[in-house]
């Protein structure tokens, strides 16, 4: 089957590939891949600048129907529509983090797309518990979203404390951060979103999914504009979903004393920032990073609520085979989100 690999260590080194059909084992179900979402970190593994173990095959945010299941398996059915959990592919299952729930932090974690073999190919493996079955209402294009809206749930539902009639501030209105705006305006928290140069489609995009106000850099500073929408007193919450030392510091300035910061973002390096501003404000400071189990039973909870669609967020399907084009859209900031699908 054709595959999309990062076939060998360094910059680049990634491309279509035929690879070995998986054959489905007595304790796996066999998946066929409807889509698979682009991600920063399949860039960063294009470019080399994220642990990866090559040969491998790159995609970790998919959906599909299963199609064949190991005789050992129980409960799962050919046919059912599936969200996949690649964060789980290998952990020791016996560390303190995994049996809390908090895999992510397991020191043998693997995930798929980069530690094992990912989705942007015809087929995976998967174990029975890193299946979630899609609501009926739920189409498999949004599915495939599941892994970046975990991480955007655990953020807003679980790390911070939101409560009604705060005000919110989202930097970067990229996916995650209009992911974030998404469950904040469900909630009827009214959310400024701030986007630097280059930012106008998505900012466009953040104002037809419910932003109270949108703030671009290009042509107005955040301070102003923060200080004219809450009466000088700054915001209650601040989500840092950009990764850039300018859009932590602007969600540092924003917050009113005793406000909160979520880290969502990777910044992927060192940066300064004020530090001071947390003291003399007496700020909380969290990071979100990425979700547990639990995070996806309350995802599949409000998928079924009807009360979401991420259709909106869905910019272009492409084949894996244009794999390019999909990586330039998502980096040169021309789409929202960008799926594609096997050959």
């Amino acid at each position: 089957m054709k595959a999309l690999v990062k076939y060998a260590a360094g910059e680049g080194n990634v491309g279509i590939r035929d690879v070995v059909e998986p054959v489905c084992g007595d304790n796996n179900v066999k998946v066929e891949i409807a889509f698979c979402g682009v991600c920063g970190t399949d860039i960063h593994v294009l470019h080399d600048t994220f642990r990866n173990f090559p040969p491998v095959t790159l995609g970790h945010e998919f959906a599909g129907t299963v199609v064949e299941v190991g005789k050992n398996v129980q409960g799962v059915k050919i046919g059912e529509r599936i969200a996949g959990l690649g964060a789980t592919a290998v952990t020791c299952g016996q560390c303190r983090h995994c049996r809390s729930g908090y895999f992510i932090f397991c020191s043998n974690r693997r995930g798929m797309g980069h530690g094992v073999n990912g989705a942007f190919a015809r087929y995976v493996l998967l174990r029975p518990d890193q299946l979630y079955r899609i609501p009926e209402n739920f189409t498999l294009e949004e599915a495939s979203m599941s892994e970046p809206f975990a991480a955007a749930v655990q953020a807003v539902t679980e790390v911070a404390n939101v409560t009604a009639g705060d005000t919110v501030l989202v930097s970067g209105p990229g996916p995650i951060g209009l992911l974030c705006l998404k469950l904040l305006v469900s909630q009827g928290i009214k959310t400024i979103v701030v986007g630097a140069p280059g930012d106008d489609e998505r900012l466009e995009a953040a104002k037809r999914f419910g932003a109270t106000s949108v703030v671009n850099l290009a042509n107005q500073k955040l301070q102003d504009a923060i200080s004219e929408y809450t009466n000088g007193e700054g915001v209650d919450v601040a989500f840092e979903c950009a990764g850039v030392s300018g859009s932590v510091r602007g969600c540092l300035e924003s917050l009113r004393p005793m406000g909160q910061h979520i880290q969502v973002a990777i910044c992927g390096q060192e940066i300064q920032f004020p530090i001071d501003r947390i003291f003399y404000k007496q700020l909380t400071m969290s990071g979100s990073v990425c979700y547990t189990s639990n995070t996806w039973d309350r995802m599949m909870k409000i998928y079924a609520s009807g009360e979401i669609s991420l259709k909106e967020m869905i910019s272009v399907k492409l084949p894996i085979s244009d794999w390019q084009t999909a990586f330039n859209l998502c980096t040169t900031k021309k789409a929202l989100k960008v799926l594609m699908y096997p050959e």
